[in-house]
């Protein structure tokens, strides 16, 4: 059975509903063929059991895992405050986990899912979206072996202010947890990665870091520091816009050999900022800036890895994770991440995604996954 795919999303005025067109719609563009896994991206601003209700209520019990996120990302363009089905069929199995305790243990949750990749010996792709808001990634990461696996997972977006996101895993959802789903069968899946932000020769030193908080740099509160890079303020970068925007703002911290960036949520009234990946005490950091152009070649290298990885395959459906940051450079020009993915794969190829809060792909040289910030990976699927 050759491999097909399809997507559908809605607005409406609830969860529940949205969740029942967008799968109507993708059910219907799928033909005759059986679904035997979906992807689901949804609103934060709905609820995530009326979602599932909806979806459900026609894939039955189709293996299915998704996240939050504010806008959902399709081959036409943004679909904000909307549900979206990303639906494959052919020959190939999928079995989704459901792991609620990420939040309390990153580092636990990692050993799982290492131990369940190593009793799946025939495993063509590991998918998972985890909260963005709540666990440690880089516990996750660290105590994560895929091997070879073919391997991509994302952050789950939503309310800034509020910290609220969730994740969804066939019936079951909520907030804290880690979905993921396993492939295995007549599948191939290339992954790529990539970023459009550069250092523009601002350096400081990670003075005082706690956890999450990254409090001082060069011995002063974060937001000061950003105050005089920036002109605005230091009071004002813990309300929004500014408390949001410093995302866009991103830290390029000195790890080994490589810069690895690292992005605040949000800044806090105590001029700290927020972050979802310790940065450590000590640490030299350059500050980056995006720009569009970069982020767009970005976004065509990050689609002609996954292409490459094909190895000649054809591309039946992409999915992308974009980091929250691209939205908000993008915002004058909605969409042209997509567009610079479509150059690539073409316009015909299915697409979905949503933004996140941070992403992970196969770590370069090494045995484990890696946390990025800032980048967009692009995840490709053709018949094996």
């Amino acid at each position: 059975m050759a491999l097909t795919a399809s997507i559908g999303y809605a607005q409406a005025l609830n969860g529940r509903e949205a969740g029942l067109q967008a799968t109507h719609q993708a059910l219907n563009r799928l033909g005759s063929s059986s679904p035997g896994f979906g992807f689901v991206v949804a609103s934060h601003q709905y609820q995530a059991r009326e979602v599932v209700s909806g979806v459900s209520g026609l894939l039955g019990d189709t293996p299915m895992i998704g996240f939050s996120s504010p806008v959902c990302l399709a081959g036409d363009g943004l679909h904000p405050n909307s549900v979206l089905v990303g639906l494959l069929a052919g020959d190939f199995q999928a079995e989704t986990r459901w792991m609620p305790g990420y939040a309390q243990s990153g580092r636990e949750t990692g050993a799982q899912l290492s131990r369940q990749i190593a009793d799946q010996a025939d495993t063509r792709g590991l998918f998972f979206f985890a909260d963005g808001f709540n666990g440690d990634a880089d516990q996750l990461c660290n105590a994560l072996s895929s091997g070879t696996v073919p391997l991509a997972g994302g952050l789950s977006s939503g309310d800034l202010h509020t910290g609220h996101s969730y994740q969804i895993a066939g019936p079951q959802n909520g907030t804290g947890a880690l979905t993921a789903a396993f492939l295995r069968g007549n599948l191939r899946i290339g992954v790529g990665a990539a970023h459009g932000w550069n250092p523009v020769g601002s350096q400081f030193r990670v003075t005082r870091s706690r956890g999450f908080w990254l409090r001082t740099l060069d011995g002063r509160p974060a937001s000061e520091t950003y105050a005089q890079l920036f002109g605005y303020p230091a009071r004002e970068w813990a309300f929004p816009p500014l408390s949001h925007l410093a995302r866009l703002y991103p830290l390029g911290v000195e790890q080994g050999e490589q810069l690895v960036i690292r992005a605040p949520i949000r800044v806090e009234a105590d001029g700290s900022f927020r972050m979802n990946a310790p940065v450590r005490d000590g640490a030299d950091a350059y500050l980056l800036v995006g720009s569009r152009a970069s982020c767009e070649q970005a976004a065509q290298q990050a689609a002609q890895q996954a292409l490459q990885q094909l190895e000649g395959s054809k591309p039946v459906f992409a999915f992308v994770l974009v980091d929250i940051a691209w939205e908000m450079l993008l915002k004058s020009h909605p969409g042209a991440e997509i567009n610079a993915v479509q150059e690539i794969l073409g316009k015909n190829v299915p697409l979905a995604g949503g933004y996140t809060l941070g992403q992970i792909v196969q770590g370069k040289n090494t045995g484990s996954p890696q946390l990025l910030n800032q980048h967009m990976i692009v995840v490709v699927f053709g018949e094996a």
